[in-house]
């Protein structure tokens, strides 16, 4: 049986998540669907030694380029493994994301060939919040879009408006690859995030993104969400960024028991 899905999996430093999210991935996939591609970003850390120990995933170790950044390396990893890719399904994913039922891989192949004009399919965030959470968010937006238009600011950070658009995000993206190769397609431009660079390409050449609901998708994987800056400081994340990180590891870790 020929592999239907490759999923590309950066690695920078994390050593004790990616041996989670790989354990999880083989424990609850049917590897004879997937062909897994880990893309090290120069750990030179006990996270490559780990990863050179596999015999069941293909390992690419990727040189730095001088202009790196966080956003860069990650979506240059992903365009390193892109190139030779033949399944017809490419699915990025990161070590932070813990898959926890078998039939994940089903539910989004599910989900993309519901129509043939769909081009990706994931999520913009997978949380589930309380719903007074959820009401104070939405408050605070339209303040934010009612002041905005008092003022006439027209460039601002308001989540999913204008250049601020909702995107799939590289957590876990499932694309068709066919049109990546068709449009010659890369994850990398400037120094935006894999994701959104994608999500845009593919929606300017008039295909659809569907956005699964986290309360969905949440059933079928976890998302500890940017442990890798958490994890390594040195990449830049504010002190308080890193507070609410480990506190979010936790939690996630907690329910993965």
């Amino acid at each position: 049986m020929e592999p239907i899905v490759t999923i590309l999996i950066p690695n920078y430093k994390t050593l004790n998540l990616t041996k989670l999210c790989l354990h999880l991935l083989k424990q609850n996939t049917d590897l004879n669907k997937i062909h897994i591609i880990a893309i090290d970003n120069h750990s030179q850390d006990e996270s490559l030694d780990y990863l050179r120990s596999l015999d069941w995933i293909t390992l690419i170790e990727r040189a730095p380029e001088t202009d790196d950044t966080p956003p860069l390396s990650h979506s240059r990893a992903l365009d390193l493994a892109l190139q030779n890719i033949t399944t017809p399904y490419v699915l990025s994913m990161h070590t932070d994301t813990f898959v926890k039922n078998e039939k994940w891989l089903d539910f989004l192949l599910n989900e993309i060939n519901k129509d043939s004009n769909i081009a990706a399919v994931g999520s913009w965030k997978l949380e589930q919040k309380s719903w007074p959470h959820r009401v104070a968010k939405s408050i605070e937006r339209a303040y934010q879009r009612a002041w905005y238009w008092f003022i006439r600011k027209k460039k601002h950070v308001i989540q999913g408006v204008g250049d601020n658009y909702y995107y799939l995000r590289s957590h876990c993206a499932l694309y068709r690859t066919r049109l990546l190769h068709e449009y010659q397609l890369t994850f990398s431009d400037e120094n935006e995030c894999a994701g959104k660079v994608m999500h845009r390409k593919l929606k300017e050449r008039g295909h659809d993104i569907t956005f699964i609901p986290s309360s969905k998708l949440i059933k079928y994987l976890e998302h500890a969400n940017h442990a890798t800056t958490v994890l390594n400081p040195q990449l830049g994340s504010r002190k308080k960024s890193i507070t609410k990180g480990e506190k979010r590891l936790k939690k996630t870790l907690e329910k993965l028991q």
